[in-house]
């Protein structure tokens, strides 16, 4: 089930996000799932192969059977497990299966995940799959006013769908006396006046929350953009529009 949360920030601007349901998130997972299998089955197809093209002297060379099952196991939990880390950690919230979906994860808040939280989300999804395949997870989503898992609630997240954030301007406005720009190639008129409005406020920050206000706006707009301004940092990049 679908379910709208909404965030306001301190600086009065509202970030309307859809929820994730449990139908888009499992779909995802079974994508992500499919991909993982691929890979594990090529790293050991690739191993197999070098094995048989081996030099016979270094092929006779067999390790012990508890080596060959302890890097087995550390394949396996390396691709099952850090897949999902690393790409959450460095594709902004998203993996292969969560992107096809269109849902990423969010910190609590609407602040982009960082290491610490994809790790500790990721590390409980060992837990949560042995306890019947997610059965337990879906069960405490079901029950949470935000679908979120155990993973979630101990890492702070929430998954969403990625759909660009609401944004109440027209208090925005009011408040500021703002005009109306118009949209760009990149950017609507509504995301050109928030960057406008963070940057003419960013010196009256906390650094803290200047941080967190400037990866908030970045992130949204950042997946529109070219490659070369996707690189820059989040002050930087919005400077540049």
């Amino acid at each position: 089930m679908d379910r709208t949360l909404e965030v306001r920030t301190p600086e009065s601007i509202a970030f309307s996000y859809e929820l994730a349901g449990l139908g888009s998130r499992f779909l995802a997972v079974t994508i992500d799932l499919l991909i993982q299998i691929a890979i594990v089955a090529t790293i050991f197809t690739g191993i197999a192969e070098i094995g048989v093209h081996a030099p016979k002297g270094h092929a006779r060379q067999s390790l012990p059977d508890a080596v060959v099952w302890a890097i087995i196991v550390a394949v396996i939990f390396g691709v099952f497990f850090g897949y999902f880390i690393v790409f959450e950690s460095l594709w902004n919230g998203q993996t292969p299966g969560k992107r096809a979906v269109g849902i990423r994860v969010v910190r609590d808040g609407g602040y982009p995940i960082d290491v610490t939280a994809a790790l500790v989300r990721n590390l409980i999804r060992v837990g949560e799959m042995m306890l019947g395949y997610y059965a337990i997870s879906i069960v405490v989503a079901l029950l949470s006013p935000e679908n979120k898992r155990i993973g979630d609630m101990a890492a702070g997240t929430i998954v969403v769908r990625d759909r660009r954030m609401e944004l109440s301007l027209r208090d925005l406005r009011e408040a500021v006396n703002e005009p109306v720009y118009a949209a760009t190639a990149y950017v609507s008129g509504e995301e050109r006046a928030l960057v406008k409005r963070f940057l003419d406020r960013r010196d009256t920050l906390v650094r803290e929350r200047r941080k967190q206000l400037a990866a908030s706006i970045a992130a949204r707009i950042r997946p529109r953009l070219p490659a070369d301004l996707q690189r820059l940092d989040d002050e930087d990049l919005l400077e540049r529009l």
